[in-house]
Order: C-alpha cells, then structure tokens, then sequence
C-alpha cells in the first residue's frame, strides 16, 4: 500500500513520457504505464528508474518493461526491460511522478476543514476549536487537544491520544497511539532535486503509518515518504 490517498492520474503513454522528457532520439512505439515503482515493485505495467550501481542487483531482475536510466547503467537491465535513456535520471523520475500524482507534489490549505463539533466524532474527547478534514476516520476511545488540526485523508485506530497544536494529514495512526503536542505528521518531505536556475520539487506520494502502541514526543516532525511510505514499528517511543 504505497498510496492510498493520492488519485493516479494514468495510464500514461510512453509517447508522453517521451514528450515530458523532451525525448526525440528513441524508438516511437507506444506503450501504456499504470503507475511508476521502484526496481523491486514494479511490474510489467509500471516504469521504474535505475539512477545508481547500488541498485544493479535488483535492475538484473526487475519486472518493469521500461526503465528511466542513464547510458553507463543500461546493460545491467534484463532483456525484458527496455532502457529510456535520459540525462538526470531523479529529475526524470521527478516529472513522470508528478505527472501520474499531480496532487503529491505540493500541500495545499485543507479549506473543507470543519470543527469537529459538526462532525460525527461523538466518542472522541476533545479540547477547543479542534478541526477535522475531509476523508478523516478516528476510532472509539480517542482524544484530541485543543488547537490540532487532522486534515484529509487520515485513519485513526482504537484508544489513540493527539495532543494539541498538532497538524496530521495523509496517515494511518493504529490501535494505542500517543502523539503529543506540537507535532506535524504525513506532511511533504525536503525533497528536490537542483534543476539548472530553478529547484525541481519531488513528489511525496508515500504516507506515513505508525503502528500500534508508539508514543510520538513533543514538537516531533514526520514527513511521508516519496516513492514509499514512512512506517513507524510496534511499540516505538520517538523523543
């Protein structure tokens, strides 16, 4: 489950790919992508990307029918995986992201946000002008301190406790939570690429998950991943 809460935008056409990339000098067959993965994911509906020799065990036996690679790494791809031969291969994967998850890339205002007192959250103890967004879902036994703001897309399990003035949107929070004041969750991570004069912004279209009974500490930042999600294990207690 990489992304649950962001709308993909395809198929994609490898002739858009190729006009995106700004690509002339390739074969003009066509070819319909459902998604873009990674080397270990992907399949043979999806493009992948290979961008470094670290990665040339999992390129030798990568399912994908096309990759985003560079020259000097193309012969490590099995014969089943057409190479598509760009100069950056992380801006690439950056504009073809953005392409299938428009939505990812920046982290617009939640204005459907209502006060929680109009909505219907009559088991969750909470403290003054606590909002709740659109695709919001909190389990029974739960409490929320004043001020915090649980934007779209989150799943709150069974007996969790969020403290105030904390801001959480696109996660899945189980069963026994504890997150305390001041902390922002499931938010963009710092991730760009430099792109000539301007820096390219990379799509996050990760979540973040924290598993059952975690403690999350004051003032504590965690941002969803890009190309995968960002997991907290069992029973972890972050300062």
């Amino acid at each position: 489950m990489i992304n649950p809460f962001f709308l993909n935008k395809g198929p994609i056409s490898l002739l858009k790919v190729y006009e995106l990339l700004e690509i002339t000098n390739q074969k003009k067959n066509d070819f319909n992508f459902y998604n873009i993965k990674d080397l270990y994911s992907a399949d043979k509906n999806t493009i992948t990307f290979f961008h470094s020799k670290k990665y040339k065990e999992a390129a030798k036996s990568t399912k994908a029918s096309f990759c985003l690679t560079s020259d000097l790494l193309k012969d490590f791809l099995p014969k089943t995986c057409e190479p598509i031969i760009v100069n950056n291969v992380l801006i690439s994967v950056a504009k073809i992201t953005k392409e299938f998850y428009p939505n990812s890339v920046e982290d617009e205002i939640d204005n459907k946000v209502l006060s929680i007192d109009k909505c219907d959250y009559k088991n969750v103890n909470h403290g003054k002008n606590v909002l709740i967004g659109e695709n919001v879902k909190i389990g029974s036994n739960c409490s929320i301190g004043h001020n915090s703001i649980i934007e779209k897309n989150v799943l709150v399990g069974n007996n969790c406790k969020i403290g105030s003035n904390t801001i959480i949107r696109n996660s899945i929070i189980k069963d026994n939570v504890s997150i305390l004041d001041n902390c922002t969750i499931g938010k963009k991570g710092f991730g760009f690429f430099p792109n000539k004069n301007k820096n390219l912004r990379y799509p996050h279209i990760g979540i973040v998950i924290i598993n059952e009974n975690c403690e999350i500490g004051c003032s504590a930042t965690i941002d969803r991943g890009s190309m995968s999600n960002t997991e907290i294990g069992k029973n972890t207690f972050l300062d």
